[in-house]
């Protein structure tokens, strides 16, 4: 038998096995997974790239 793959909660840190009986993995809990969506939603998190190119920055497809 394998051992199981333990992995923090990006959280709170608490350790998390990673396999069917944890519906919440990588997090540890609901209240972490819903405390990590409001900070991508809050825009507090990012993942860097290129600059968004939307039309609200002038950028468009059409040549008029």
């Amino acid at each position: 038998m394998s051992k199981p793959t333990i992995v923090p909660c990006p959280q709170c840190k608490q350790e998390v096995v990673w396999s069917k009986d944890s519906p919440f993995r990588p997090f540890c809990s609901k209240q972490c997974q819903m405390i990590d969506f409001g900070e991508w939603a809050d825009e507090e998190n990012s993942i860097p790239g290129a600059p968004d190119m939307s039309d609200s920055d002038g950028w468009s497809e059409n040549d008029y």
